[in-house]
């Protein structure tokens, strides 16, 4: 378990490479005078525990600390973190958290509902009545009103990924896989599916999409967030049966499906999941069509600044289409190669699913 605690000190702090969460200490303003890029410290200490994994995921991970960064920031607020290298460690870093007094803490993923009674954050959170809880990628519950839901419509972005990815593509054979079948994944494949086929709906063209079939519940896994020789696998299997563009809903795993890429066939691309990839990772940029972004940053930044403020709740927080909660990246130099008819139907396909004339219905995985 790793847990560090950032307190603002003598002088501005700057973070430098986030791979290591490294701090250094800035010279100090001339006469004591406060940094411009700093605010004053806040008495609120803002925490969060990990996935498995580590907050420099490209990812998943790296977004929702992200949020905590911006808090430090702008708000002045005191961190402490802890990361997950396994399920076995969400019991005991939560227990930390809750150890270092933080008047919230973060639970960053769907599997901080595995294990124990109710599910490691609603044990933990339903024997610390006086602790608050956010929980990403979570729902409602708990016995105390002290668990905070953060929930995506991300099928709802990915409808459009996944118009976006049979317009775009030569072969008409697109493919798509996950790192783990649980709802917060198959949410993503679910959309990319139907919205593929609403492509070939409406313009009368065929269009192949591999690992994943909603109506029977089956695709292609890679049993977690990890192992990128089995993402490379499946990832290089797509290529060989023909698929150009290729979506993995697997955290930072997109990487190996861009080794792939490299290796077998330049002329494809791959979508990104949960951050800009093309900002984040700009070395895939030339192989990155554009990303699925769950807008995590922002929407951890805003529970701080509301809880800080004393308007804490426990009501779910729901990023969409509608509140900008999640969306697709910019283009950038795929831009030009997305015609203005796709650009057109993607705006007309947002506006009829915010107003709700478009609904994606969404697999019941055999787990849930």
């Amino acid at each position: 378990m790793k847990s560090l605690t950032r307190k603002r000190s003598l002088g501005a702090v700057a973070l430098v490479g986030f791979a290591g969460l490294v701090l250094t200490a800035c010279a100090a303003a001339p006469e004591s005078t406060p940094s411009d890029s700093a605010a004053p410290e806040a008495d609120y200490l803002a925490c969060a525990v990990s996935d498995e994994g580590s907050w420099n995921d490209k990812s998943f991970n790296e977004a929702a600390y992200d949020g905590l960064l911006k808090a430090e920031d702008e708000l002045g607020v005191q961190l402490s973190d802890a990361e997950s290298k396994s399920a076995e460690d969400f019991v005991p870093n939560l227990e930390a958290m809750v150890a270092e007094g933080c008047d919230i803490t973060f639970a960053v993923g769907f599997n901080f509902s595995l294990g124990g009674t109710d599910g490691v954050i609603f044990d933990i959170a339903n024997a610390n009545p006086d602790s608050n809880f956010a929980w990403l990628d979570g729902w409602p519950g708990g016995d105390n009103g002290n668990v905070k839901p953060i929930m995506y419509a991300t099928e709802q972005s990915s409808y459009l990924a996944g118009y976006l990815s049979a317009a775009y593509s030569t072969s008409k054979v697109i493919g798509t896989y996950g790192g783990l079948q649980i709802d917060s994944v198959t949410a993503f494949m679910d959309g990319f599916y139907q919205g593929a086929k609403k492509y070939e709906e409406d313009s009368g063209t065929p269009v192949t999409v591999l690992g994943w079939d909603p109506a029977t519940a089956t695709g292609q896994f890679v049993g977690g967030f990890d192992d990128t020789g089995t993402a490379k696998s499946i990832s290089a299997s797509m290529l060989t049966d023909g698929a150009d563009v290729i979506f993995p809903v697997a955290g930072g795993l997109f990487t190996a499906t861009a080794e792939a890429i490299r290796e077998q066939a330049p002329s494809a691309v791959l979508l990104g999941v949960d951050k800009d990839i093309a900002v984040t990772q700009p070395q895939l940029a030339d192989i990155t069509l554009t990303s699925v972004e769950k807008r995590m940053t922002q929407a951890v930044f805003d529970i701080i600044k509301d809880s800080s403020e004393g308007s804490y709740a426990a009501d779910p927080y729901f990023g969409t289409l509608e509140n900008d909660g999640t969306g697709l990246s910019d283009f950038y130099d795929f831009d030009s190669k997305v015609t203005a008819e796709t650009k057109t139907a993607l705006a007309d396909l947002q506006a009829k699913i915010i107003a709700g004339d478009i609904e994606i219905p969404l697999t019941k995985n055999p787990a849930s």
